[in-house]
Protein backbone atom coordinates (compact mmCIF):
# COMPACT_ATOMS: atom_id res chain seq x y z
CA UNK A 1 0.00 0.00 0.00
CA UNK A 2 1.04 3.28 -0.79
CA UNK A 3 2.67 5.49 1.92
CA UNK A 4 0.38 8.51 2.00
CA UNK A 5 -2.43 6.06 1.84
CA UNK A 6 -1.53 4.22 5.19
CA UNK A 7 -1.39 7.75 6.56
CA UNK A 8 -4.76 8.29 5.47
CA UNK A 9 -5.73 5.37 6.88
CA UNK A 10 -4.18 6.01 10.55
CA UNK A 11 -5.72 9.12 10.18
CA UNK A 12 -9.37 7.74 9.36
CA UNK A 13 -8.95 5.36 12.55
CA UNK A 14 -7.98 8.05 14.90
CA UNK A 15 -10.85 10.50 13.95
CA UNK A 16 -13.43 7.54 14.34
CA UNK A 17 -11.91 7.20 17.70
CA UNK A 18 -12.02 10.74 18.55
CA UNK A 19 -15.56 11.79 17.15
CA UNK A 20 -17.77 10.55 19.78
CA UNK A 21 -16.17 12.13 22.41
CA UNK A 22 -15.56 15.85 20.48
CA UNK A 23 -19.25 15.13 19.31
CA UNK A 24 -20.83 15.05 22.92
CA UNK A 25 -18.12 17.60 24.15
CA UNK A 26 -20.02 20.56 21.71
CA UNK A 27 -23.35 18.86 22.03
CA UNK A 28 -23.85 18.10 18.54
CA UNK A 29 -25.27 14.54 18.74
CA UNK A 30 -24.53 11.06 17.01
CA UNK A 31 -21.58 11.03 14.48
CA UNK A 32 -22.90 10.59 11.02
CA UNK A 33 -20.82 8.82 8.05
CA UNK A 34 -18.87 10.91 6.62
CA UNK A 35 -15.66 10.52 4.02
CA UNK A 36 -12.49 12.32 4.11
CA UNK A 37 -12.06 14.26 1.20
CA UNK A 38 -8.47 16.63 0.11
CA UNK A 39 -9.23 20.34 1.79
CA UNK A 40 -6.10 21.83 0.10
CA UNK A 41 -1.81 20.70 0.73
CA UNK A 42 0.80 23.16 0.32
CA UNK A 43 4.39 23.05 -0.59
CA UNK A 44 5.44 21.08 3.04
CA UNK A 45 4.75 17.84 3.36
CA UNK A 46 1.64 18.99 5.13
CA UNK A 47 -2.16 18.03 3.92
CA UNK A 48 -5.51 18.85 5.34
CA UNK A 49 -8.79 17.10 4.46
CA UNK A 50 -12.22 17.84 5.00
CA UNK A 51 -15.18 15.95 6.88
CA UNK A 52 -18.10 17.00 6.06
CA UNK A 53 -21.77 15.30 7.21
CA UNK A 54 -25.15 17.17 7.63
CA UNK A 55 -24.41 20.03 7.20
CA UNK A 56 -21.58 20.01 9.75
CA UNK A 57 -17.56 20.09 8.32
CA UNK A 58 -14.21 19.84 10.06
CA UNK A 59 -11.02 20.12 9.02
CA UNK A 60 -8.18 17.30 9.73
CA UNK A 61 -4.02 18.05 9.58
CA UNK A 62 -2.20 15.65 8.68
CA UNK A 63 1.54 16.49 9.70
CA UNK A 64 3.60 13.12 9.37
CA UNK A 65 6.31 12.83 11.90
CA UNK A 66 9.57 13.41 11.46
CA UNK A 67 8.97 15.48 8.66
CA UNK A 68 6.42 17.77 10.45
CA UNK A 69 5.71 18.91 13.73
CA UNK A 70 2.47 19.80 14.72
CA UNK A 71 3.41 21.41 18.25
CA UNK A 72 4.19 24.58 17.07
CA UNK A 73 1.06 25.07 15.52
CA UNK A 74 -0.98 24.14 18.69
CA UNK A 75 1.50 26.45 20.93
CA UNK A 76 0.80 29.16 18.33
CA UNK A 77 -2.79 28.98 17.79
CA UNK A 78 -3.32 28.53 21.61
CA UNK A 79 -0.89 32.59 21.81
CA UNK A 80 -3.41 33.82 18.34
CA UNK A 81 -6.84 32.73 20.06
CA UNK A 82 -6.17 34.21 23.03
CA UNK A 83 -5.28 37.71 21.66
CA UNK A 84 -8.06 37.59 19.78
CA UNK A 85 -6.85 36.33 16.06
CA UNK A 86 -9.75 33.93 14.76
CA UNK A 87 -7.66 31.02 13.92
CA UNK A 88 -8.75 27.49 13.89
CA UNK A 89 -10.21 26.42 17.20
CA UNK A 90 -8.37 22.63 17.88
CA UNK A 91 -11.24 20.09 18.74
CA UNK A 92 -8.72 17.00 19.28
CA UNK A 93 -4.87 16.44 18.62
CA UNK A 94 -2.27 13.43 18.61
CA UNK A 95 1.04 15.52 18.24
CA UNK A 96 2.91 12.35 18.07
CA UNK A 97 1.18 11.00 15.30
CA UNK A 98 0.71 14.53 13.89
CA UNK A 99 -3.06 14.35 13.84
CA UNK A 100 -5.38 17.43 14.80
CA UNK A 101 -9.58 18.34 14.19
CA UNK A 102 -9.54 21.79 13.54
CA UNK A 103 -13.24 23.59 13.15
CA UNK A 104 -13.42 24.73 9.60
CA UNK A 105 -13.01 28.35 8.55
CA UNK A 106 -14.45 28.29 5.21
CA UNK A 107 -13.88 27.47 1.53
CA UNK A 108 -12.53 31.07 0.18
CA UNK A 109 -8.85 32.02 0.77
CA UNK A 110 -8.52 36.00 -0.25
CA UNK A 111 -6.71 34.79 -3.14
CA UNK A 112 -9.69 33.22 -4.64
CA UNK A 113 -11.80 36.30 -3.67
CA UNK A 114 -9.76 39.13 -3.86
CA UNK A 115 -9.97 41.65 -6.85
CA UNK A 116 -8.82 45.73 -7.36
CA UNK A 117 -12.52 46.48 -6.17
CA UNK A 118 -12.59 45.08 -3.01
CA UNK A 119 -9.30 44.88 -2.26
CA UNK A 120 -9.04 47.79 0.82
CA UNK A 121 -12.02 46.47 2.55
CA UNK A 122 -10.22 42.66 3.12
CA UNK A 123 -6.81 44.48 3.26
CA UNK A 124 -8.15 46.62 6.27
CA UNK A 125 -9.42 43.63 7.30
CA UNK A 126 -6.21 41.55 7.38
CA UNK A 127 -4.46 45.12 8.68
CA UNK A 128 -6.69 44.70 11.77
CA UNK A 129 -6.02 41.01 12.69
CA UNK A 130 -2.22 41.76 12.01
CA UNK A 131 -2.41 44.24 14.25
CA UNK A 132 -4.37 42.17 16.65
CA UNK A 133 -1.50 40.01 16.65
CA UNK A 134 1.49 42.11 16.69
CA UNK A 135 -0.08 43.79 20.15
CA UNK A 136 0.37 40.18 21.77
CA UNK A 137 2.75 40.71 24.28
CA UNK A 138 5.97 38.58 23.66
CA UNK A 139 5.71 36.55 26.73
CA UNK A 140 6.22 33.44 26.13
CA UNK A 141 9.05 31.46 25.14
CA UNK A 142 9.38 31.88 21.20
CA UNK A 143 11.82 31.25 18.62
CA UNK A 144 13.48 35.01 17.18
CA UNK A 145 14.43 36.29 13.51
CA UNK A 146 18.20 36.33 14.74
CA UNK A 147 20.94 36.53 12.49
CA UNK A 148 21.81 32.78 11.98
CA UNK A 149 17.92 32.95 10.71
CA UNK A 150 18.19 35.84 8.22
CA UNK A 151 21.25 34.56 6.87
CA UNK A 152 20.48 30.87 6.78
CA UNK A 153 17.22 31.88 4.77
CA UNK A 154 19.23 34.33 2.42
CA UNK A 155 21.80 31.26 1.66
CA UNK A 156 18.91 29.66 -0.19
CA UNK A 157 18.95 32.00 -2.72
CA UNK A 158 23.02 31.13 -4.06
CA UNK A 159 22.47 27.66 -3.31
CA UNK A 160 19.49 26.70 -5.13
CA UNK A 161 18.69 29.42 -7.26
CA UNK A 162 22.33 30.56 -8.62
CA UNK A 163 24.28 27.28 -8.17
CA UNK A 164 21.65 24.42 -8.34
CA UNK A 165 19.08 26.17 -10.87
CA UNK A 166 21.74 28.33 -12.89
CA UNK A 167 24.43 26.71 -12.24
CA UNK A 168 26.38 29.90 -10.57
CA UNK A 169 29.06 29.41 -7.91
CA UNK A 170 29.86 32.85 -6.09
CA UNK A 171 33.50 33.58 -6.16
CA UNK A 172 35.80 36.47 -5.00
CA UNK A 173 34.20 39.77 -6.22
CA UNK A 174 30.78 38.41 -6.36
CA UNK A 175 30.81 36.79 -3.65
CA UNK A 176 32.49 39.48 -1.53
CA UNK A 177 29.82 41.96 -3.10
CA UNK A 178 26.79 38.92 -1.68
CA UNK A 179 28.30 38.76 1.76
CA UNK A 180 27.87 42.46 2.08
CA UNK A 181 23.88 42.63 0.58
CA UNK A 182 23.43 39.69 2.93
CA UNK A 183 25.08 42.01 5.82
CA UNK A 184 23.13 45.17 4.76
CA UNK A 185 19.71 43.15 4.69
CA UNK A 186 20.36 41.42 7.87
CA UNK A 187 21.46 44.42 9.90
CA UNK A 188 18.33 46.34 8.82
CA UNK A 189 15.91 43.57 9.65
CA UNK A 190 17.75 43.22 12.93
CA UNK A 191 17.62 47.14 13.95
CA UNK A 192 13.79 47.42 13.56
CA UNK A 193 11.23 46.76 16.82
CA UNK A 194 10.17 43.24 17.76
CA UNK A 195 7.00 41.83 17.47
CA UNK A 196 5.07 38.44 16.75
CA UNK A 197 5.60 37.60 12.98
CA UNK A 198 3.38 35.31 11.36
CA UNK A 199 6.06 34.58 8.57
CA UNK A 200 3.75 33.93 6.06
CA UNK A 201 1.04 36.65 6.64
CA UNK A 202 -0.54 36.68 2.72
CA UNK A 203 -3.96 36.09 0.72
CA UNK A 204 -4.08 32.32 0.21
CA UNK A 205 -3.25 32.08 4.53
CA UNK A 206 -6.39 34.31 5.00
CA UNK A 207 -10.06 32.95 5.02
CA UNK A 208 -13.14 34.91 4.34
CA UNK A 209 -14.99 34.54 7.08
CA UNK A 210 -16.83 35.76 10.04
CA UNK A 211 -14.85 37.57 11.69
CA UNK A 212 -12.71 38.32 8.70
CA UNK A 213 -10.11 37.09 8.38
CA UNK A 214 -9.80 33.27 9.30
CA UNK A 215 -6.05 33.23 9.73
CA UNK A 216 -3.98 29.94 9.24
CA UNK A 217 -0.68 28.53 8.37
CA UNK A 218 0.65 30.35 11.43
CA UNK A 219 3.24 27.24 12.66
CA UNK A 220 6.35 28.87 12.07
CA UNK A 221 5.62 32.24 13.99
CA UNK A 222 8.79 34.21 15.88
CA UNK A 223 9.72 37.31 17.10
CA UNK A 224 11.13 39.65 14.57
CA UNK A 225 11.09 42.40 12.70
CA UNK A 226 8.02 44.69 12.77
CA UNK A 227 7.66 45.56 8.82
CA UNK A 228 7.76 41.42 7.58
CA UNK A 229 4.17 40.29 8.09
CA UNK A 230 3.06 43.98 6.18
CA UNK A 231 5.51 43.28 3.75
CA UNK A 232 4.10 39.80 3.12
CA UNK A 233 0.77 40.52 2.65
CA UNK A 234 1.15 43.32 -0.39
CA UNK A 235 4.29 41.57 -1.98
CA UNK A 236 2.31 38.12 -2.00
CA UNK A 237 3.97 35.11 -4.28
CA UNK A 238 0.24 34.74 -6.47
CA UNK A 239 -0.52 38.27 -6.43
CA UNK A 240 0.86 41.96 -7.41
CA UNK A 241 -0.56 45.44 -7.04
CA UNK A 242 0.69 48.64 -8.21
CA UNK A 243 3.33 50.37 -6.23
CA UNK A 244 1.36 52.99 -4.87
CA UNK A 245 -1.36 51.80 -3.94
CA UNK A 246 1.27 49.52 -1.67
CA UNK A 247 2.99 53.02 -0.87
CA UNK A 248 -0.81 53.41 0.32
CA UNK A 249 -1.38 50.95 2.22
CA UNK A 250 1.52 50.80 4.03
CA UNK A 251 1.24 54.51 5.20
CA UNK A 252 -2.30 53.18 6.38
CA UNK A 253 -0.81 50.48 8.23
CA UNK A 254 1.85 52.34 9.68
CA UNK A 255 -0.52 55.13 11.29
CA UNK A 256 -2.66 52.82 12.74
CA UNK A 257 0.05 50.92 14.63
CA UNK A 258 1.31 53.81 16.41
CA UNK A 259 -2.42 54.49 16.92
CA UNK A 260 -2.25 51.06 18.44
CA UNK A 261 0.77 51.29 20.20
CA UNK A 262 2.78 48.84 18.02
CA UNK A 263 6.45 49.66 18.06
CA UNK A 264 6.95 51.16 14.14
CA UNK A 265 10.07 53.19 12.79
CA UNK A 266 9.23 56.83 14.08
CA UNK A 267 9.24 58.55 10.61
CA UNK A 268 7.15 56.60 7.75
CA UNK A 269 9.66 57.53 5.40
CA UNK A 270 12.52 54.93 8.13
CA UNK A 271 9.44 52.15 8.05
CA UNK A 272 9.24 52.21 3.78
CA UNK A 273 13.14 51.92 3.97
CA UNK A 274 12.95 48.93 6.53
CA UNK A 275 10.12 47.31 4.45
CA UNK A 276 11.18 47.51 0.87
CA UNK A 277 14.79 46.05 2.52
CA UNK A 278 12.77 43.25 4.52
CA UNK A 279 11.01 42.54 1.74
CA UNK A 280 14.15 41.89 -0.55
CA UNK A 281 15.55 39.55 2.34
CA UNK A 282 12.24 37.30 1.81
CA UNK A 283 12.28 37.38 -1.84
CA UNK A 284 15.52 36.29 -2.33
CA UNK A 285 14.72 33.51 0.61
CA UNK A 286 11.69 32.46 -1.61
CA UNK A 287 13.24 32.52 -4.88
CA UNK A 288 15.54 30.08 -3.14
CA UNK A 289 12.95 28.02 -1.77
CA UNK A 290 11.11 27.61 -5.02
CA UNK A 291 14.48 26.23 -6.82
CA UNK A 292 14.98 23.87 -3.77
CA UNK A 293 11.12 22.63 -4.38
CA UNK A 294 11.67 22.26 -8.56
CA UNK A 295 15.22 20.47 -7.77
CA UNK A 296 14.45 18.53 -4.60
CA UNK A 297 10.98 18.07 -4.71
CA UNK A 298 10.14 17.85 -8.00
CA UNK A 299 7.21 20.54 -7.85
CA UNK A 300 8.32 22.87 -10.81
CA UNK A 301 5.49 24.55 -10.98
CA UNK A 302 6.43 27.29 -8.46
CA UNK A 303 9.27 28.32 -10.88
CA UNK A 304 6.50 30.30 -12.42
CA UNK A 305 6.23 32.59 -10.01
CA UNK A 306 9.71 33.67 -9.38
CA UNK A 307 9.64 36.73 -12.30
CA UNK A 308 7.33 38.52 -9.75
CA UNK A 309 9.79 38.23 -7.15
CA UNK A 310 12.59 39.83 -9.15
CA UNK A 311 10.21 42.36 -10.14
CA UNK A 312 9.69 43.24 -6.49
CA UNK A 313 13.69 43.16 -5.97
CA UNK A 314 14.18 45.55 -9.38
CA UNK A 315 11.38 48.00 -7.96
CA UNK A 316 13.25 48.58 -4.53
CA UNK A 317 16.64 48.31 -6.33
CA UNK A 318 15.49 51.39 -8.57
CA UNK A 319 14.72 53.49 -5.46
CA UNK A 320 17.44 52.53 -2.66
CA UNK A 321 20.61 53.03 -3.77
CA UNK A 322 22.06 51.30 -1.07
CA UNK A 323 20.76 47.90 -3.31
CA UNK A 324 23.24 49.20 -6.47
CA UNK A 325 25.19 45.93 -5.86
CA UNK A 326 22.43 43.85 -5.58
CA UNK A 327 21.41 45.15 -8.97
CA UNK A 328 25.08 44.87 -10.39
CA UNK A 329 24.76 41.41 -9.35
CA UNK A 330 21.25 40.61 -10.38
CA UNK A 331 22.11 41.65 -13.91
CA UNK A 332 25.05 39.46 -14.29
CA UNK A 333 23.75 36.50 -14.02
CA UNK A 334 22.62 33.98 -16.81
CA UNK A 335 18.78 34.09 -18.51
CA UNK A 336 16.65 31.51 -17.28
CA UNK A 337 13.98 31.48 -19.83
CA UNK A 338 12.06 29.18 -17.06
CA UNK A 339 12.35 31.79 -14.64
CA UNK A 340 14.46 35.45 -15.08
CA UNK A 341 11.85 38.09 -16.26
Amino acid sequence: MHHEDLRLQQLSQWLDQQLPTLFAAQGWGPVPAAELVPASSDASFRRYFRWEAEGRTLILMDAPPPREDCRPFVKVAGMLAEAGVHVPRILAADVEQGFLVLDDLGRQTYLDVINSDNADQLFDDALQALLTFQKRSLDVPMPSYDDALLRRELQLFPEWYLQRHLGVELEGERLAAWQRISDLLIDSALAQPKVLVHRDYMPRNLMLSAPNPGVLDFQDAVYGPVTYDVTCLFKDAFLSWPEERVAGWLERYWNQAREEGIPVQAEFSEFHRASDLMGVQRHLKVIGIFARICHRDGKPKYLGDVPRFFAYIKAVIERRPELAELSDLLASLPRDEVSHP
